[in-house]
């Protein structure tokens, strides 16, 4: 089985839960592939080069300067980090994002209704199946970086629950992938107040529902999206959990049936 493992940003912004969770994940027997969010790193190096933030619905607007600091960010100093912290810890990382190899084209964002600048949504059908085949098979752990390219030469910001649904399909046809979302969670809950409220299991009639409800809102809603795509595109299963459970039996947190 290839296990391919996302976490959020807030796990990389904390220096202890990243430490605990890479422990977790250099544990992990066989195959596997780390991606992994940019955070609040990008942020606060904006304001350090007087690159404002702007964000929209909680989206960062990406435009000319900001997408020097997120390739900066996220494809170097976050991508980097967590490839030597694995290394420390004997797993063999190979740090990438979607331009190398090319690994993940992207068309940038249609403008209307919401210009969010220099933000790439993955081809559908274009991973490429050949770079992730090679480093697999030759006992490497990918770790991707949330950034693609449009094939002309330009850089992309790409949400990276995006890009964790495009490299588990892109596998799907070569691997029994099984994909975990892991964030500060431990997994979606039926009130955000009380982290023992977690829904078991989730169908895309029951996420229709909570959505509907309003149960499930804002960051969880393209999670649970690319949760359901990710299995129409012949993914075995999708666990979406707390990161302190990657290693636990089960996961426990919801797991996501079609």
């Amino acid at each position: 089985m290839l296990k391919i493992v996302k976490i959020g940003g807030n796990i990389v912004d904390n220096p202890e839960k990243l430490d605990s969770f890479l422990a977790g994940f250099a544990a992990l027997e066989g195959s596997k592939i780390l991606v992994h969010g940019g955070g609040k790193i990008a942020t606060a190096v904006s304001k350090g080069l007087g690159v404002e933030a702007r964000m929209i619905d909680g989206r960062r607007v990406t435009d000319a300067e900001t997408l020097k600091v997120v390739t900066m960010v996220y494809a170097g100093l976050v991508n980097k980090t967590i490839v030597a912290k694995l290394q420390a810890l004997g797993c063999n990382a190979f740090g990438l994002c979607g331009a190398d190899g090319n690994l993940i084209p992207s068309v940038k964002r249609n403008p209307v209704p919401i210009d969010f600048g220099y933000v790439g949504d993955p081809v559908a059908g274009r991973f490429g199946i050949a770079t992730a085949r090679t480093l697999i098979d030759a006992g490497f752990s990918p770790v991707v970086a949330p950034v693609t390219h449009s094939g002309d030469g330009t850089l992309l910001n790409t949400n990276a629950d995006t890009i964790a649904q495009t490299v588990a399909v892109g596998l799907a046809t070569h691997y029994d992938v099984e994909l975990v979302y892991c964030f500060e969670k431990p997994g979606v809950l039926a009130d955000v107040n009380d982290e023992g409220s977690v829904i078991p299991h989730i169908t895309p009639a029951s996420f229709v529902d909570l959505r509907a409800q309003g149960v499930v809102s804002d960051g969880m809603i393209p999670k649970l999206e690319n949760a359901f795509a990710a299995i129409a595109g012949g993914v075995r299963a999708v666990v979406i959990c707390g990161s302190e459970r990657l290693l636990t039996s089960g996961y426990g947190g919801t797991t996501c049936a079609g």
